[in-house]
């Protein structure tokens, strides 16, 4: 608790900080009073959408109307929201921002009831009309949405079945938030004393943190000691994870898809034969893998390798200071390959207050990029000059906000978001320069080896652990859709099969690892990780054609940060020179994986 006391009373307010240390969201509302102006504007216009109710099918005026009406009003909700969430992540206590939040969130709620009629009269327009109509150059600048929107429709039910779903939904989301209230607040691991024998709390959030300790003992402690307290509510989470498997096969099958794999996959246009390549080259090629673990046992000098060893640094942590602006020009430097503009825009938004750069009290922790259309692409940090992994955390956001500043400045604002299977490419692949720039710049062994480290233990635990977790995701959702019943035991079998192909023969798969199932979040909202992994393998392919000077790739990708939601995202994966329908982009980056592994034994054995 003293430890507590004392990290509490040496972070700073924000009014400790200096303005240049502080984004500046003046971009967004000059001041509240502007805001409030906003919010009283959109409070009064929207219920006017009423005016095209039963209309959109009469003509494409009136449907170009209705949007062009839905997307004035957006701009403004967007910005509303934007500057309320960003003011709340600068102080989670300050009651006047979280109020704000309040506001927008509840004011959306309505709007959403009141536009809920647009969707569906849109995809009730017989395709021969359709077809007119978004050849009408009034809907010139609609097509792509319209095109999104339409290709919907057979998965789109009668309008009291739609409604029998929608007052559904909220029950059968009720999974979640058990696990949350389970996991988050119910559940209590207690405390452990750290390498200097002082007792700390053993948290979700701390547990990670001894896995990286060098104590091995202390490793081994955290790890049984966190999963007895799973074992102890295991019968509990496998009946939340049961039913949210359950839940995505209903809705699945309630809105006409062959399996709720495909369902998730229908909205970004994957082919289902994506998600299982994945798995089959991954599969093949675990030869690496393995030997990376052997590397590990030795370098750790263990006589046998637990999960609970897989996560500590081969290289202890190494000594850095590095300001933030020291951060900005390495960053900026190694992205110098993707020309004057990025270079240049990102240096100028860097120092001209794009960023929250440092912990201040009551501040969300973290990081992360938000921007909304003709505003500055944001980035909160907590950035410390003495953790060297920060440097990395800015390159990877200012990944995402150039890839919304280009976007923003090359797309109408109906086709500038783009969709998350698209988000991690442009962070990832920052991170990839990053790599090659500092491995360019030093030759003191104990720094590459620490570097290439990082980087091996990216890719294992995004390439690799993702596509076992997408497996798990897989198998577990063909086990409800057989009609075969979902237990404790049905999970753990699963996963320990899965376990079993994954790590190594001499890897020491402890019975508690079996529970790891039951406790990561992303399988209560399934199919999304596989994301991670596709993402990673496009950003490395990618990165490997801009260092290696390929004619063409750096305009191929800047290209493809300014197509937005243009397209689909493997439309706009392939334009960039990457087909992630094939198995070669998978391969590209586990090809790296060995070469650096090479380069790591070298460095250390």
């Amino acid at each position: 608790m003293d430890f507590v006391r004392e990290s509490v009373v040496d972070t700073p307010t924000r009014a400790d900080i200096p303005d240049s240390d502080k984004w500046d969201l003046t971009h967004l509302f000059s001041n509240v009073g502007k805001w409030q102006e906003d919010f009283a504007w959109v409070q009064a216009t929207y219920p006017r959408i009423k005016e095209w109710k039963g209309k959109l099918g009469q003509s494409a005026k009136n449907l170009a109307d209705c949007l062009e009406f839905e997307k004035a009003l957006d701009l403004k909700i967007e910005r509303l929201y934007h500057f309320a969430s960003l003011q709340s992540a600068e102080d989670s206590a300050n009651t006047e921002y979280l109020a704000r939040v309040g506001q927008i969130q509840n004011l959306l709620t309505h709007i959403g009831e009141a536009f809920a009629f647009v969707v569906p009269e849109i995809q009730s327009i017989d395709d021969a009309a359709f077809a007119k109509f978004v050849s009408d150059p009034a809907l010139a600048e609609w097509r792509i949405r319209l095109h999104k929107i339409r290709r919907l429709k057979p998965h789109v039910l009668s309008e009291p079945e739609e409604r029998i779903l929608a007052l559904g939904a909220a029950a059968l989301n009720g999974y979640d938030d058990t696990f949350s209230q389970l996991t988050d607040v119910d559940m209590k691991f207690g405390v452990l004393a750290d390498e200097t024998g002082r007792e700390k709390p053993l948290t979700q959030s701390s547990f990670s943190s001894f896995l990286i300790k060098r104590d091995a003992g202390l490793r081994k402690r955290a790890f049984e000691q966190f999963y007895t307290e799973f074992q102890d509510h295991q019968y509990t989470l496998a009946s939340s994870l049961a039913y949210s498997v359950k839940a995505d096969a209903f809705r699945a099958r309630a809105r006409n898809y062959s399996s709720s794999l495909e369902a998730a996959l229908f909205p970004d246009d994957v082919p289902v034969s994506v998600y299982q390549n994945l798995i089959k080259s991954v599969r093949t090629n675990f030869t690496p893998l393995f030997r990376y673990f052997e590397l590990r046992r030795r370098v750790l000098k263990l006589n046998e390798l637990h999960h609970y060893d897989t996560y500590v640094p081969l290289v202890s942590e190494i000594e850095s200071h590095i300001s933030f602006d020291e951060a900005i020009d390495k960053v900026v430097a190694a992205f110098e390959p993707l020309g004057k503009e990025y270079a240049e825009v990102l240096h100028d938004g860097l120092r001209g207050r794009w960023c929250d750069r440092y912990e201040t009290k009551g501040k969300r922790s973290g990081a992360f990029s938000s921007g909304s259309y003709g505003a500055p692409p944001y980035i909160l940090m907590n950035y410390k000059e003495d953790v060297f992994a920060d440097l990395y955390t800015l390159a990877h956001e200012a990944g995402h906000s150039m890839h919304t500043w280009f976007s923003q400045k090359s797309q109408k604002y109906q086709d500038y978001d783009y969709p998350i299977f698209l988000a991690e490419v442009a962070s990832t692949f920052n991170e990839e320069l990053l790599t090659h720039y500092l491995l360019e710049q030093t030759r003191d062994p104990k720094m590459r080896a620490y570097i290439i480290n990082r980087q091996i233990d990216d890719i294992r635990g995004t390439l690799f652990r993702q596509t076992m977790f997408a497996e798990f995701e897989k198998v577990v959702h063909e086990i409800e859709e057989s009609g075969a019943a979902l237990t404790l035991d049905v999970f753990k079998s699963e996963y320990h099969k899965l376990l079993a192909a994954y790590f190594a023969e001499n890897f020491v798969l402890d019975p508690q690892l079996d529970l790891e199932c039951l406790r990561i979040p992303h399988f209560y909202g399934a199919f999304y990780v596989y994301k991670y992994a596709t993402g990673i393998s496009a950003a490395v392919a990618l990165s490997e054609k801009v260092l290696r000077n390929e004619p063409g790739a750096v305009d191929a990708y800047v290209g493809f940060l300014k197509s937005g939601g243009s397209k689909f995202p493997l439309e706009t994966l392939k334009a960039a020179g990457v087909d992630m329908t094939i198995a070669a982009p998978i391969e590209s980056t586990l090809r790296l994986f060995d070469r650096r592994i090479g380069e790591l034994e070298g460095l250390l054995l």
